[in-house]
């Protein structure tokens, strides 16, 4: 049995978690049944149509992250759940929802190659769910989703209980990246990454309340932004708190040299008020942050994990 645990050996080094969110315009989240395989959409469960719907567009390198997602509910179901979230072009606070009802899984590679062709799909529905908070539970992938994320999983449902938070809903998740950060975490619609979740720091996220400066413990970054913008962001969500949750946001890198170590980059933001702010930054290799970490349980090499900060950063207007 493998006694290496990827998200021990990164707490333990103090690997910085901020700039690890993976950059998806298109999330497409379909429920099926655990247990999941290595590579999810091989699982027993996964029709064949399906599987070749996601190896085409895998080939086709499109920004599109396909997931797989379970509750309590979906063994005992043949209905199945799909979810898409779309990243929002210019200002937005993150991903479009769109949710279906299907009568089984098999339907899932229809409905959702006729969403891509820009056709009108059938089985969508209202839903009074605004939240969907993804928790990888994937042991099947790396022995520390199991490990962290099963127990996590459970926690989160007492804790949405507890806090009546009828809009919010918690799914498990296959592989998203980062398992050495587990328990980890996507939010949507907002489509931000947590990392080394606890109770307390969950508590935190699901309520925006607190002391914001945990967040520099568990914030992995948000998906809508490539990873120098995500250094950056994070610094301008801890100095305005969490009204930052609430604004309009987009950003862009305007310089990059030759070898990724510096970024010029810019955020603007937009308040409910309607005040418009743009901010810029130099974003640098941190090489104190910056270490070789096996980044699996089952990996025998370690990678170099590069880590980003912010050295400069002004108003622009």
């Amino acid at each position: 049995m493998n006694r290496f645990f990827c998200a021990d050996n990164s707490r333990e080094k103090q690997e910085e978690i901020i700039g690890t969110a993976t950059n998806y315009q298109t999330y497409i989240l379909v429920e099926c049944p655990t247990p999941w395989v290595y590579e999810a959409f091989n699982s027993k469960w996964v029709p064949d149509n399906l599987r070749m719907l996601v190896e085409n567009i895998n080939r086709a390198k499109l920004p599109i992250r396909f997931l797989l997602i379970a509750n309590n509910e979906s063994h005992r179901k043949e209905e199945k759940t799909l979810l898409i979230y779309q990243q929002q072009e210019g200002l937005s606070n993150g991903y479009r929802q769109q949710e279906f009802k299907l009568p089984n899984i098999e339907q899932v590679a229809g409905v959702v190659d006729k969403w891509l062709a820009g056709v009108s799909v059938d089985y969508e529905i209202e839903s009074h769910i605004t939240r969907d908070i993804l928790i990888c539970t994937h042991g099947g992938h790396d022995q520390c989703c199991a490990r962290y994320g099963n127990p996590f999983y459970f926690h989160s449902q007492n804790a949405i209980a507890d806090l009546q938070l009828n809009h919010v809903r918690i799914w498990r998740s296959s592989h998203f990246g980062g398992h050495r950060f587990a328990p980890t975490a996507i939010d949507f619609p907002h489509g931000r990454y947590y990392g080394v979740l606890d109770q307390d720091t969950f508590k935190s996220v699901l309520t925006h309340t607190g002391d914001i400066q945990c967040l520099n413990k568990i914030y992995r970054g948000w998906g809508i932004l490539p990873t120098p913008l995500q250094i950056l962001e994070k610094e301008l969500m801890l100095g305005l708190g969490w009204d930052w949750f609430n604004y309009q946001v987009t950003g862009k890198i305007l310089e990059k040299s030759l070898d990724n170590q510096t970024i010029l980059g810019e955020l603007s933001f937009e308040q409910p008020t309607g005040n418009l702010c743009t901010y810029q930054a130099k974003v640098v290799k941190n090489d104190l942050k910056t270490q070789p970490l096996k980044v699996s349980c089952h990996t025998e090499q370690e990678t170099v994990c590069l880590k980003y900060a912010v050295s400069h950063l002004w108003l622009v207007s």
